[in-house]
């Protein structure tokens, strides 16, 4: 049989990075592949690397130049993954393939960064011309290569076409230990273990639990980060005693893909790149991050649902605040703080003994806001969620994989209905045994002047959450005197409103009964 005359297991659209690196992961595990993307050179590309890395005599990857010449590739019914940006893109593709003649039983899988909404949305548009499933990747152009964690959604009928697949390119773990088992050669087939992928839910429930992903990355990133500013400005360490520090950190609960390449970045010297430098790389990099939305998508979620997440929050304004690079030098000769005293070698010591905690801490409460966001807008939008499988595939291939998600997957099997991860036993005792480095940590980095929004967010909600009495009750009064508000009493029966005639004299409380008095 030609090449031409070969019909393909699956098609895929979007050849980019993330893309060209599936489109191998599926070729690895013994699927044929029709690829197409707009850019004829990207198509090339894969091929090429096909070619390079192919180890039998027949070609796994097989370009198409349209969207029409795609689909006649393909096996019936057909199953077309799409690489594309969130947003139009989407649309554009799935118009294109209507257009080119695919049918209502073929299924096209998004896996792109799309809101969650759009899924939605797009499920019911397309739903007379296609299956329209959507399946949230994370782990970078290295998961997409040699096994991502996968989260899809939609149609239950799709999943059983989709599952085998989702199940053969995914990452994997270690049953008994919870330790990911590693791939990073070429057609290297993954060990047996379990699959860093489960069915989410209905459409939508797999982007919105990849949305809170990237929310508790954000916050993840973010706390790191706060500790290496306060060890690189307030104890004057150098990024390769940092490094040496975190790759300590990281024999421990704070192992994690992030505290390892941080540890990478510390290291890196831009003598590598250029011999005549050997400053360190980190040093030399502008202090601007960039965003692409997914940590603002989950902290607008967290308002609408009413899920305090002040730790996911404050990552998002960091990153907002870091933008504002030319108003900080501003205001950096004009706003005054205090002068950083130097610290013994003891004190040091006990420093980074206290930040490890507050990390850890901190952590703790990111996460525990990231899974009661999904347990709420799971309860409004009528998804059965899974928590302690959310937390299981995401303990390989994804970006904030960790030692820790074992603890919150044991969490969540002890108690499915655990309301907030704080109120887990083992991870209550945790927090009660690091909370005093934790404060100790927060006070130092106060007193030295360096911003530590997300560790001390994180200690607020801590405090707030075992709060029995918050200051809400003089709030509430507030409301009361300027805006006729109402308010409950704790010496009367729940749900009973109240109301003070603030502008007559005698100021009487008045009980409101259906809306009036």
């Amino acid at each position: 049989m030609t090449q031409k005359n070969v019909l393909c297991d699956v098609g895929f659209i979007g050849l980019g990075v993330m893309g060209k690196n599936l489109v191998l992961n599926l070729a690895d595990n013994g699927y044929s592949i029709a690829a197409f993307d707009l850019d004829i050179e990207k198509i090339n590309d894969v091929i090429k690397q096909d070619q390079l890395e192919n180890q039998s005599d027949s070609p796994r990857v097989h370009g198409c130049f349209s969207y029409t010449e795609l689909l006649s590739r393909l096996k019936t019914p057909h199953l077309i993954v799409l690489s594309v940006p969130a947003g139009s893109p989407v649309d554009q593709v799935c118009e294109s393939l209507i257009g080119a003649g695919i049918q209502p039983d073929d299924i096209v899988i998004d896996t792109g960064n799309s809101l969650w909404a759009d899924t939605v949305a797009r499920e019911i548009k397309y739903k007379s011309n296609l299956i329209l499933f959507s399946s949230a990747i994370s782990g970078g152009e290295v998961g997409a290569r040699f096994g991502p964690a996968l989260m899809p959604s939609g149609s239950p009928y799709a999943w059983t076409r989709i599952k085998p697949i989702w199940e053969a390119i995914a990452a994997k773990v270690d049953a008994e230990t919870g330790k990911p088992l590693e791939r990073t050669k070429p057609g290297q087939i993954m060990a047996a273990g379990e699959p860093c992928t489960t069915y989410i839910g209905p459409a939508g429930a797999g982007h919105y639990v990849k949305m809170v992903h990237n929310g508790i990355e954000y916050a993840d990133m973010q706390i790191i980060c706060e500790a290496y500013h306060v060890l690189r400005t307030g104890l004057l360490l150098s990024p390769d005693e940092i490094a040496d520090i975190f790759e300590q950190w990281n024999n421990g609960p704070l192992d994690s893909y992030l505290m390892e390449i941080s540890v990478e970045v510390l290291r890196h010297k831009l003598s590598e790149s250029l011999p005549e430098s050997k400053d360190a790389l980190v040093d030399l990099i502008l202090d601007k991050a960039g965003q692409k939305g997914t940590g603002l998508w989950t902290a607008v979620s967290s308002l609408e649902v009413g899920c305090p997440a002040p730790t996911i929050t404050q990552a998002v304004y960091a990153r907002s605040i870091s933008s504002l690079k030319n108003l900080r030098v501003k205001a950096s000769s004009m706003l005054a703080g205090p002068e950083i005293q130097p610290m013994t070698r003891d004190e040091k010591s006990e420093l980074i003994k206290q930040l490890h905690d507050a990390i850890y801490c901190a952590k703790i409460c990111a996460y525990a806001q990231g899974f009661q966001l999904m347990k709420l807008a799971a309860k409004e939008h009528g998804w059965q969620l899974n928590f302690a499988n959310i937390a299981k595939i995401w303990r390989a291939g994804c970006i904030i994989r960790a030692v820790f998600l074992q603890s919150i997957t044991d969490a969540f099997q002890r108690d499915e209905n655990l309301e907030n991860l704080m109120l887990d036993e083992f991870f209550a005792k945790q927090l009660s045994e690091h909370q005093h480095n934790w404060r100790k940590a927060v006070a130092q980095t106060t007193l030295f002047g360096i911003p530590t929004g997300a560790l001390s967010a994180s200690l607020s909600y801590y405090d707030s959450m075992r709060a029995e009495v918050l200051p809400a009750n003089l709030l509430q009064a507030q409301r009361d005197f300027f805006g006729a508000h109402t308010f409950e009493r704790v010496d009367k029966t729940a749900g009973k409103k109240y109301h003070v005639e603030w502008s007559t004299k005698e100021r009487n409380i008045i009980e409101i009964n259906g809306g009036h008095k």
